[in-house]
């Protein structure tokens, strides 16, 4: 004689419902809906969350906070949208008019120099307080913020020709007994050697054969 199961696993000897407990034989399993996990609320069969892991032995999680409340993220934005604190800029250029009257007034270096066929503005970021100005010498171990003996250099630029100093009440520069000089702002007359001069934002200074320096103060 055929011996049915039924769905709870009693052994019966009717075929359609159980003996024992009078289930019906042969039909379908009721669909049990799956729980929701209490941490991020995805379907889960078993103790751990398929999605987030967590053990559904443990107590329900707290509900999560916002790292910042509404007031404080329009705090942030407004500091990050603040603007930076100035800096200042060197625009590095050949400038023809001074070349003309440094060869007008036959400066020491002036039958060396000639006038570059092509040299494009340089804008050079000033970093630090005391900025460099003059050539490159590995032998004499200099290496200048500001190098104008990069091609297509100017001759009459000494190797250490002249500094820049950035201090916070204001910005200046000091000739360090260059050859030919330096100068601001169209002067004929040359600044004095060793002796810091003030500066303010779009002076220019004029050295060399035919180069000239913008310093501007800007945005950050």
């Amino acid at each position: 004689m055929a011996i049915a199961t039924c769905p709870d696993g009693h052994h019966s000897v009717a075929t359609d419902y159980c003996d024992v407990c009078g289930s019906p034989i042969g039909a379908p399993a009721p669909t049990v809906a799956a729980a929701l996990c209490p941490s991020c609320g995805s379907p889960s069969s078993g103790r751990f969350c398929e999605v987030c892991g967590h053990d559904s032995a443990l107590p329900t999680p707290a509900a999560r906070t916002p790292e910042f409340a509404p007031t404080e993220i329009a705090t942030v934005t407004e500091v990050a949208a603040a603007p930076g604190a100035l800096m200042w800029v060197a625009t590095i250029t050949a400038d023809r008019e001074f070349f003309d009257r440094v060869q007008a007034r036959k400066g020491p270096d002036a039958d060396q120099v000639e006038f570059p066929a092509f040299y494009p503005e340089r804008r050079i970021t000033l970093r630090g307080t005391d900025i460099l100005i003059g050539k490159h010498s590995v032998s004499q171990g200099l290496q200048p913020d500001i190098d104008l003996g990069i091609a297509p250099a100017d001759a009459g630029v000494s190797r250490a020709h002249a500094t820049i100093h950035i201090a916070d009440t204001g910005i200046s520069i000091t000739d360090l007994g260059s050859t030919n000089g330096t100068s601001l702002n169209g002067s004929e007359d040359l600044i004095p050697a060793r002796v810091a001069v003030p500066l303010q934002s779009g002076d220019h200074i004029h050295l060399g054969g035919w180069t000239t320096i913008v310093v501007s103060a800007e945005s950050a």
